[in-house]
């Protein structure tokens, strides 16, 4: 019933582009890391009201199926600030799209009035007590993308068998049943209630929990400015610093308000470093700033800059403010845990391609550390098995600039670990130190992690399906490659097939995922390296580490030999100028 959409197919038809035509009409939209996400428009593979509509009438189903009580226990629907003019496609449309099949059969369901950060989706899932929810929203990927997020009971990212079943569920009712088209249903429905007052008000006082130095932030004289990159974050961010005691940040009024396109940024993306924080950099040096902190567009994941002695400023990479996270949390736990309180029980995870730093923390400090596949749905998960299981996780994050700090929310969090690194900022420089300077003494205690991350664009699936195959055929058939380089290989693990050369019985730890590729590669020199697919953008990815122990702190030599290797990797494993593959530069 959507014209624009509709438009767009008979106008394919007319043009005769059948190719397009079988791209869009031909496959359906699967759950990747991040749920369904995909472009707006038309097609059964792109996101728009169709195929919401089918998405959401396949987890109802699913839902009912799965829980007696599921109408009463209700489904929360969240959104960000996207939207889409040519294909009539906005975030907040599609959410009334899904309240609406959920309305017209019955189910109670919290649709909050406004846009909100995607944590506040899962946060008000397990605070209302609710059977799921899904966020409308596509994070950080380009303007013209949009997504479908769904969160279970326990208020983490739905993962397998629950994704495979939906899908299967989604393809038994694919024609819209009555009442599903009615987007009003929203503002007329006695069955939809609006959490945003109880849920905001419940987030912030929950904060406090890991608010360790309030006095400290409320005579601090430390100036932060905060971007929004466009999306929700502003009013947000603005609150916890108020929750945590804080003089509000200084917002980057060109980048305050949400604007769908972006308009300022080549891509919204903070992970893009100087050249997308530019207007907020600025911002900080008229304003005498040190600190910038940047959520994405639906303020799930930070980035943070500082200003250094020289001028310059040093924009953190995810796996360098895991390192900060990771001591400063573990710090004011040993502060203020109770006496008898025991550091076996206390957790830290990451995903496995993420730096092994927390790992060298727990190693001396004597908690535990965990890692999982990519994806925070998959930390999720595992922390609210650990909690159910008495025990208590601290900190777990992603290198692409997630953080979960506490677990109030069972996802990554871009809102608390903004101040979150103001409230360390605030404290470090009552010790005369900066962050960057903190991350020296880490390093200088924990040995040396030096990592590198960066992707190349590739467009052709064969193309990648190819490169992957190469490598699990180097040397004849089912034989990985024995040396990239100069550089011997100690040990393969691939998560596609669920290899592993360094267990006994050659079988991976981690679950098989075959859907997507992804190969690890451990060096004899200490290096770790690994080669996957996004699982939401077309990109090949690759992220490296040199681990030293503590006391080999000659960072230069570790970072020339991690560049020689990294070349190495790309050349020899995947062939840019061969396989047409367009490099990014980290």
């Amino acid at each position: 019933q959507n014209q624009k959409t509709k438009e767009q197919i008979e106008r394919l038809l007319q043009d005769g582009k059948h190719g397009e035509l079988r791209e869009r009409l031909c496959c359906r939209l699967t759950f990747g890391t991040a749920g369904l996400r995909s472009a707006m428009g038309a097609g059964f593979c792109y996101i728009n009201d169709l195929t919401v509509i089918q998405s959401t009438q396949g987890i109802y189903k699913y839902l009912e199926r799965n829980f007696s009580d599921f109408k009463q226990r209700g489904f929360v629907v969240g959104y960000d600030t996207r939207g889409q003019v040519t294909s009539n496609c906005s975030s907040k449309k599609l959410a009334k799209l899904t309240a609406a099949v959920l309305l017209a059969k019955d189910v109670l369901v919290y649709f909050f009035s406004t846009y909100v950060p995607t944590p506040f989706v899962p946060y008000a899932v397990q605070q209302l007590g609710a059977v799921a929810g899904v966020m409308i929203t596509a994070s950080h990927n380009r303007k013209e993308d949009n997504g479908y997020k769904v969160y279970w009971e326990n208020g983490a990212q739905i993962t397998s068998p629950h994704d495979k079943e939906i899908i299967k569920c989604i393809e038994e009712c694919v024609e819209p049943w009555s009442g599903s088209w009615n987007e009003n249903l929203v503002d007329t429905s006695p069955l939809r209630q609006d959490p945003l007052k109880k849920i905001c008000d419940s987030y912030m006082q929950d904060l406090t929990k890991i608010c360790y130095h309030r006095e400290l932030n409320e005579q601090s004289s430390l100036k932060f400015v905060h971007t929004s990159f466009h999306g929700v974050g502003h009013d947000y961010v603005q609150l916890a610093f108020q929750a945590f005691g804080f003089q509000p940040p200084i917002p980057v009024p060109e980048q305050k308000d949400p604007d769908p396109d972006f308009s300022t940024v080549k891509c919204p993306n903070p992970e893009e470093g100087e050249s997308v924080l530019e207007l907020s950099l600025r911002l900080a040096e008229k304003e005498g700033a040190r600190v910038v902190v940047a959520t994405d567009p639906d303020a799930d994941r930070l980035a943070v800059a500082e200003q250094q002695e020289n001028g310059c400023w040093k924009v953190f990479t995810g796996n360098e403010l895991a390192a900060l996270f990771g001591w400063w949390m573990f710090s004011c736990w040993k502060e203020n845990c109770s006496q008898d309180a025991d550091v076996r029980d206390v957790y830290m995870l990451a995903t496995t391609v993420s730096s092994k730093i927390l790992r060298a923390i727990a190693l001396k400090e004597g908690f535990h550390f965990e890692e999982t596949l990519p994806g925070f749905k998959w930390i999720g998960s595992r922390v609210k098995n650990l909690l159910d299981n008495g025990k208590e996780v601290l900190f777990a994050f992603e290198e692409s600039i997630g953080f979960m700090c506490g677990t109030s929310v069972l996802d990554k969090d871009g809102v608390s670990a903004a101040v979150v690194i103001a409230e360390m900022a605030t404290y470090l420089q009552g010790q005369g130190l900066t962050l960057a300077e903190k991350l020296v003494d880490i390093y200088e205690t924990y040995g040396y992690h030096i990592s590198k991350t960066s992707y190349f664009l590739c467009y052709d699936p064969a193309t990648i399906r190819r490169i992957f195959e190469r490598l699990r055929n180097f040397e004849g058939p089912q034989s990985y490659p024995k040396c990239c380089g100069l550089y011997n290989i100690l040990h393969v693990r691939d998560i596609t097939t669920g290899y592993d050369s360094s267990q006994l019985n050659k079988k991976s730890v981690l679950p098989v995922s075959k859907s997507s590729q992804m190969i690890t590669f451990t060096f004899q020199n200490g290096c770790v390296a690994t080669l996957r697919t996004s699982g939401t953008e077309p990109k090949i990815k690759y992220y490296a580490e040199m681990c030293a122990l503590p006391g080999h702190s000659d960072r230069s030599v570790l970072e020339e030999e991690l560049q020689k290797l990294i070349e190495a990797l790309i050349e020899d494993f995947l062939e840019p100028a061969k396989n047409g593959l367009t490099w990014r530069s980290a």
